[in-house]
């Protein structure tokens, strides 16, 4: 009869722990899509800047066209090119300000103290968000490798989390 208790009660410890490893799991799938959307956000809100600063007539017409041009392709690219176009915007806002003395100038002029302290803010919160998001997705993925989980498909349907890699880098002179 004692073994009978024993089998149960280790039946019931199995189940436990598979139980908590799934709610675990899963509170880490939502973890991840709350910082992507918060990455989103700040992606969204940083082209959004770009944008207002690209069609104002703060900057010269050569940095306008490529601001606009890189921030609107950011803005619309799908899910499979954002990756791409996000650090292509990185890599056209550190080229527009490559120099210190260029944000200063244009902070100088009416309404540029506002647009560079937007896109100072926007530019300087996107590698923060990508950063929670990548550490959510890092944490998910350890928990899907382990044998049990994947034994016992735990994750359901749901799709393997992917890093968000991007060039992020916020230009020096912002």
């Amino acid at each position: 009869m004692s073994i009978w208790i024993w089998v149960a009660v280790a039946a019931v410890l199995v189940f436990w722990y598979l139980s908590w490893t799934a709610g675990r799991l899963d509170r880490l799938h939502v973890r991840i899509d709350a910082a992507r959307a918060a990455l989103d956000a700040q992606l969204l809100r940083r082209s959004s800047a770009a944008l207002e600063l690209a069609t104002s007539t703060l900057l010269d017409p050569a940095s306008s066209i490529l601001l606009y041009q890189v921030a609107h392709a950011a803005r619309t690219a799908d899910a499979d090119r954002q990756e791409v176009a996000e650090s292509e915007l990185s890599q056209s806002l550190r080229a527009v300000f490559a120099e210190p003395e260029q944000a200063q100038e244009l902070a100088l002029l009416p309404g540029g103290e506002e647009a560079v302290a937007e896109l100072r803010a926007a530019a300087r919160r996107v590698p923060m968000a990508r950063r929670f998001h990548n550490d959510s997705v890092r944490a998910a993925r350890a928990v899907r490798r382990h044998r049990i989980v994947r034994l016992c498909r735990l994750a359901g349907h749901a799709p393997f989390p992917q890093a968000f890699e991007m060039d992020d880098e916020p230009p020096t002179a912002l």
